[in-house]
C-alpha cells in the first residue's frame, strides 16, 4: 500500500490498516518507559511542599526541573486490575497526569541540559525511577541550532527537551493504527510540558521542523525503532529571539551535521523478547523525514485569542484528579457560564508559538443539556470566542451510532467536542510531516480542555474509537474541508469504581 492510501485507511477505514488475525501478546508487551543500562545517573528531587511561580528570572535549580518533569512525563500513579472472568492474571499500568492511548506512552523524552549541579549534555529521562541518564557530556549548542535551520538562538535557552516515539511501545497493540496515536500521545505530553513550564516561569517554544538524523545521532537513538518528533527550547527570558526570521548563512545537511560527533551505543531494556516488524510505520517515518531546511511559505502571524480572565487553580489536584470516565459520566446540566469557562481557559492555555505558523487545528462542538443554549452542533470561533450553530436538534443517537465501539454513553454527556483540521494534512506545506504535525496540534489542544474540564469538575474521555466519514458529515467538515482528527466527550462522572491508596 503507498503512503497517501495508508494515510487514507488510517482515518476513514481503520479496519483495513492492520491484519484481521491480528493478536496481542500480552505476555511479551514491552515496558512503558525506556531503561538504560550501565550508564550514569542523577536522581532529581521532588518535595511534596513545592510551589509552583510563575514569575522566574533565574536559571531553575535541579529541584525545579524535577518538579517540571514529574508533572510533564513522570509515573503519577499505579493501577493494579485483578483477575475476573476468563482472566488469570493482575494486569499492572503506569500511568502519568498525561492521557495516552490504552495507557503504553509512546513517547520518550530526552534533555540537553546547562544547569547548576549537573555536567553540561544529554540526559534521558528515566520516568521509572524519576531520575536523569547521562548520554552524552559536553556543549552541542552550535550543533543542536543547526539542526534547527539556524531559527532559534540555542545559547540564551537553559536547557532543551526532545521528545520521541517508540514505535514498538503501542505497535504491539495497535500495529499500524499506532501511527495516530503516536503523534496525539506526543501532542498531548507538549501540552501538558507547555502547561507546567508556564507556571514554573520557564518560556517554551515548539519545533516540529528540524534535521531529524542529526537530532537522533545527537541522542543516540536509532531511527529503526525511535524517533524525535518535536523539539521544545526552555528559557527563562521572555524576550528570548525563539524563532529568527532570517535565512542560516549556510545551507547544512544532516549527514554532514552528523559527522561532527561520534556515535552512540548505548544499551536499554525493552522487555519484550520477540518485536515483530512494522514496515509501514517505518516507511511513514522516513517520508517525514528532512535531510535539509528550506523556506518555502511567508511567515504568518498565529492570532492570539482574546484576552480573558484564566481560571484559578490549584494545579497538582487538577491534574491528579483527571481521568477518562468511560462509561461513569452520568447526565447533568452544564451552564453556560461553564461552558464560557472552558473554552476560554483551553484557548487562552493552549496558545503557543511554533514553527509552523499555522493554527492548524480547530474545535467544533455538540451541546445537549447546557442551560441556556439550544441543542445542537456548533463551531467555535477562538479569535471572539464564539460559537456558531450549525444545525439545532437531539442527535445523541447518531454520535452514539458513530462510535465504533460503546467506550461512552453519550446520552449522559452534555458537550461532545471534535478537534478538526485539514483534511489533506497540509501537505503542500509540510508533505508527509503534515500529519503527524497536525496530530501533534490536536493533541496539545485536546490537553487543555482535559486540564480546563478539570478544574471546573468536569471529566474529558479522549476517542479515537469512531467512524471519521460519519462525525465528518454530522458537524458538517466536509463543505470546509476539514476531518475529525479527535472525539472529547465532557461531563460529569461519578468516582471510578477502585480501591485507592498513598504513599
Amino acid at each position: 500500500m503507498n503512503l497517501d492510501e495508508f494515510l487514507y485507511k488510517l482515518h476513514y477505514e481503520t479496519d483495513r490498516v492492520k491484519p484481521g488475525d491480528w493478536v496481542v501478546n500480552w505476555d511479551d508487551a514491552p515496558l512503558p518507559y525506556k531503561l538504560y543500562q550501565e550508564l550514569p545517573s542523577v536522581e532529581l528531587p521532588i518535595s511534596p511542599l513545592f510551589h509552583f511561580k510563575e514569575q522566574k528570572t533565574s536559571i531553575p535549580s535541579l529541584e525545579d526541573l524535577g518538579h517540571f518533569l514529574k508533572f510533564t512525563f513522570g509515573i503519577t500513579q499505579i493501577s493494579q486490575t485483578l483477575p475476573v472472568d476468563d482472566q488469570t492474571g493482575e494486569w499492572t499500568t503506569y500511568r502519568r497526569f498525561a492521557p495516552s492511548g490504552g495507557a503504553l506512552y509512546p513517547s520518550e523524552l530526552y534533555l540537553y541540559l546547562k544547569i547548576e549541579g549537573l555536567p553540561h549534555g544529554i540526559y534521558h529521562y528515566d520516568a521509572a525511577h524519576h531520575r536523569l541518564v547521562a548520554l552524552r557530556e559536553g556543549n552541542f549548542d552550535s550543533y543542536l541550532q543547526r539542526a534547527l535551520g539556524s531559527r532559534c538562538d540555542v545559547s540564551s535557552a537553559f536547557g532543551t527537551v526532545f521528545l520521541s516515539v517508540f514505535f514498538w511501545k503501542n505497535f504491539f497493540k495497535y500495529h499500524n493504527f499506532s501511527y495516530r496515536l503516536q503523534g496525539l500521545d506526543t501532542g498531548f505530553v507538549i501540552g501538558q510540558l507547555l502547561e507546567t513550564g508556564r507556571r514554573l516561569g520557564f518560556q517554551c517554544r515548539v519545533y516540529y521542523q528540524f534535521l531529524d538524523r542529526a537530532i537522533n545521532h545527537l541522542l543516540g537513538i536509532s531511527g529503526q525503532e525511535e524517533s524525535v518528533y518535536a523539539i521544545l527550547p526552555l528559557a527563562v527570558d521572555p524576550a528570548l529571539a525563539w524563532i529568527k526570521e532570517e535565512k542560516p548563512e549556510e545551507s547544512i545537511t544532516a549527514s554532514s551535521l552528523s559527522s561532527e560527533l561520534p556515535p552512540l551505543s548505548h544499551c536499554h531494556y525493552v522487555r519484550s523478547r520477540e518485536i515483530r516488524p512494522y514496515p509501514v510505520i517505518l516507511k511513514m517515518n522516513e517520508a517525514c523525514l528532512l535531510n535539509s531546511l528550506t523556506w518555502k511559505r511567508e511567515k504568518t502571524e498565529i492570532p492570539k485569542p482574546p484576552r480573558t480572565e484564566r481560571l484559578s487553580y490549584d494545579f497538582y489536584s487538577v491534574c491528579e484528579k483527571r481521568h477518562s470516565p468511560g462509561l461513569d459520566f452520568y447526565q447533568k446540566t452544564v451552564s453556560k457560564s461553564t461552558l464560557t469557562a472552558l473554552l476560554n481557559e483551553a484557548f487562552s492555555a493552549s496558545f503557543h508559538q511554533n514553527d509552523v505558523d499555522v493554527s492548524d487545528v480547530s474545535l467544533y462542538c455538540y451541546a445537549y443539556s447546557v442551560a441556556g443554549l439550544p441543542n445542537g452542533f456548533y463551531s467555535y470561533d477562538e479569535s471572539s470566542h464564539d460559537l456558531s450553530l450549525i444545525e439545532e436538534g437531539d442527535f445523541r443517537t447518531e454520535l452514539q451510532d458513530g462510535l465504533l465501539a460503546d467506550t461512552v454513553n453519550l446520552a449522559q454527556v452534555p458537550l461532545h467536542f471534535v478537534i478538526a483540521g485539514a483534511r489533506d494534512h497540509n501537505q503542500a506545506d509540510f508533505g508527509y510531516r503534515g500529519h503527524r504535525i497536525q496530530h501533534m496540534e490536536a493533541g496539545i489542544l485536546s490537553q487543555h480542555l482535559l486540564l480546563a474540564a478539570s478544574a471546573l469538575d468536569l471529566s474529558g474521555h479522549p476517542l479515537l474509537g469512531f467512524d471519521v466519514n460519519t462525525y465528518d458529515d454530522l458537524f458538517k467538515l466536509k463543505e470546509t474541508k476539514k476531518t475529525s482528527l479527535l472525539f472529547l466527550p465532557v461531563g460529569s462522572s461519578r468516582p471510578l469504581p477502585r480501591l485507592q491508596g498513598r504513599l
